[in-house]
């Protein structure tokens, strides 16, 4: 009697762990039915911009800069370019844009330089490079996919990755080309203030037609950093990651605390290790993980499916996004 009690017990627990893996699996089958041909998400940095505050031509020019990245990517990925490919080509149209805190428009550390950080990675191989604490190279995002490309390694830093990019005529530019009068103003009031700017970079995120994920981070860093300090944009893993088997994942914010998260990682961790969505991940670390030590910023996010996922603790986050089937442009909460 007891061995048959013991045997009804271990066919109820093995049909219990059937089910559970089955609407598991029909879970995940549902997702990969609804798989989109195509996906791109793009952030222009989260920070404490204000509904009440912006002028209607600085939102303007936001939404323009944020459309016309959106644009292209999206006739490059309905057109099937490569998704890394895609990646890299938008975040060159946005570090071009004075309007985003990378390239061009890169605010100013405390010696009043702009000193720039970017990476870049390829879902499909897990290759990646990155660029830190440049200050010549027009397109960081460039050199970092330079790095990835024409490497062994992954992270080149300061003069030695200028060095490494310009034989491959790489474009540079003299700091004058950086530095313009809103990030000269903006110094001014984050010294007057001693203190700096935690928020201010451009991600982009995609899933391309042929499944492959890629995601790509640039960023000037914060206004009025110490000389040399290297935040979360260029660490893969920690503000930016992608995986085809998982997601893609571009961050934005306080990079210190981004980087002591591992949070582009631990997306990924999350959907490898647990049942949750892309979504509910995202929420957990805004809403969870971040502030418990501190942190705000915001995420951008796509995972093998297509769906898109972001989010942010601020009271702002420039963000477009679109499928074949849909796009937004967007600067506040709903």
């Amino acid at each position: 009697m007891k061995q048959l009690l013991i045997l009804i017990l271990l066919l109820s627990i093995s049909s219990w762990t059937v089910m559970n893996a089955q609407i598991i699996l029909d879970k995940r089958d549902s997702d990969k039915a609804e798989k989109k041909e195509w996906a791109i998400i793009i952030h222009g940095g989260a920070g404490g911009l204000q509904p009440e505050s912006i002028t209607e031509s600085r939102a303007a020019r936001y939404t323009e800069g944020l459309t016309r990245a959106l644009n292209t990517g999206s006739e490059l990925l309905a057109r099937g370019v490569r998704g890394i490919d895609v990646v890299e080509e938008v975040i060159v149209l946005l570090e071009n844009d004075s309007s985003f805190n990378a390239g061009r428009g890169a605010v100013l550390n405390s010696k009043g330089q702009a000193e720039m950080d970017a990476s870049i990675m390829d879902g499909e191989s897990l290759n990646a490079g990155a660029v830190a604490g440049v200050k010549g190279i027009k397109n960081p995002i460039r050199a970092a996919r330079l790095v990835m490309d024409s490497s062994e390694h992954v992270m080149l830093s300061g003069r030695p990755a200028e060095e490494f990019s310009i034989p491959f005529g790489i474009d540079t530019a003299g700091q004058d080309y950086f530095i313009t009068e809103k990030s000269k103003r903006a110094l001014l009031r984050a010294k007057a203030r001693e203190k700096v700017n935690k928020n201010g970079t451009v991600g982009v995120v995609v899933l391309d037609r042929a499944g492959h994920i890629a995601a790509g981070t640039s960023t000037g860093g914060m206004t009025n950093k110490r000389y040399g300090r290297i935040g979360d944009s260029p660490i893969i893993g920690a503000g930016t990651y992608a995986d085809d088997n998982t997601c893609g994942v571009s961050c934005t914010g306080h990079g210190e605390k981004f980087i002591r998260l591992a949070v582009a990682h631990d997306l990924h961790a999350m959907l490898t290790y647990t049942d949750l969505n892309l979504q509910e991940a995202v929420d957990i670390m805004i809403q969870n993980k971040l502030p418990s030590i501190g942190g705000t910023g915001g995420i951008i996010a796509i995972d093998k499916y297509g769906n898109i996922a972001y989010g942010f603790n601020t009271s702002s986050m420039l963000r477009a996004y679109a499928t074949p089937e849909k796009r937004e442009v967007e600067i506040f909460r709903d």
